[in-house]
C-alpha cells in the first residue's frame, strides 16, 4: 500500500495543490504500461469484431464509466473506420433501480450482462477499492461467460485486480487521485485507439 495522502493538514490550498499534483503524477506512473497495451489490444479486437464493450462503476466511478461511452463511441470513431459499440451499465437509472429494488443491489451489473453480453465482448470495471460487490459479481460472471475483463482499481486493488484478465491498478490511497487517474486512463485508452488508426500527418493536425 502506498503512503496515505494527505498525511497532514495543509495551511493553504496552494500547498495542497502542489503535493496533490505530485501524488497524482506518481499514481499515474504506477500503472503498468504493458497492461495498458493489453487493454488497447482487447478493445481494438472487440471493436474490429463488432463486439460490445461494457463498462460500469459506482458513484464517481459511474460518472467515469458514462464518460467512457462518449470518448469511445464518438471519439474513437472520429476520422477512423472504427465503429465502437460501448454501453455503460451504470447509465440507465430505471433499470439499475429496478434490479436493486426487486432483486439485490449487488446484482445491478451482472444481471444486465446476463441479458446483453455475449462471449467475445469486453467488460471494463471502474472501482477505487476494487472490492465493490456489484463490480466483483460482474467480473465473475463475465469471466465465466467468455468475456475479456479489464479492471481499473486503486488502493490495494481488491478482488477485481486479481480477477480481471487485465489489471489497470493505480497505486494510490486517496479517492480523488485514484478517480483522477482512472479518468486519465479512460482518455488514454480512447485517444490511443483512435490515434493508432490515423496516419502520422493527420495526427499532427487534429485535436485530441
Amino acid at each position: 500500500m502506498t503512503a496515505k495522502f494527505p498525511g497532514q493538514k495543509y495551511s493553504t490550498a496552494g500547498a495542497f495543490l502542489a503535493d496533490y499534483a505530485s501524488a497524482m503524477a506518481k499514481a499515474l506512473n504506477s500503472v503498468r504500461p504493458g497492461e495498458v497495451d493489453r487493454a488497447v489490444t482487447a478493445m481494438k479486437r472487440a471493436i474490429q469484431a463488432d463486439r460490445l464493450i461494457f463498462t460500469c462503476g459506482n458513484g464517481g466511478s459511474a460518472a467515469i464509466a458514462n464518460h467512457l461511452t462518449c470518448d469511445c463511441s464518438k471519439g474513437i470513431a472520429t476520422n477512423t473506420t472504427l465503429r465502437p459499440r460501448v454501453m455503460s451499465l451504470s447509465a440507465t437509472v430505471e433499470l439499475v433501480t429496478a434490479i436493486a429494488n426487486d432483486m439485490a443491489f449487488p446484482e445491478i451489473f451482472a444481471y444486465q450482462l446476463k441479458n446483453a453480453a455475449r462471449p467475445g465482448d469486453v467488460l471494463i470495471t471502474i472501482s477505487s477499492s476494487g472490492d465493490s460487490e456489484n463490480i466483483v459479481r460482474a467480473l465473475d460472471w463475465a469471466g465465466e461467460n467468455g468475456m475479456t475483463t479489464i479492471a481499473m482499481s486503486g488502493f490495494s486493488g481488491g478482488r477485481s485486480a486479481q480477477m480481471a484478465d487485465i489489471s489497470l491498478h493505480v497505486a494510490a490511497a486517496n479517492y480523488g487521485i485514484v478517480e483522477d487517474v482512472h479518468q486519465s486512463l479512460m482518455h488514454i485508452l480512447a485517444q490511443y485507439v483512435r490515434m493508432s488508426e490515423l496516419p502520422s500527418e493527420l495526427v499532427q493536425t487534429l485535436r485530441f
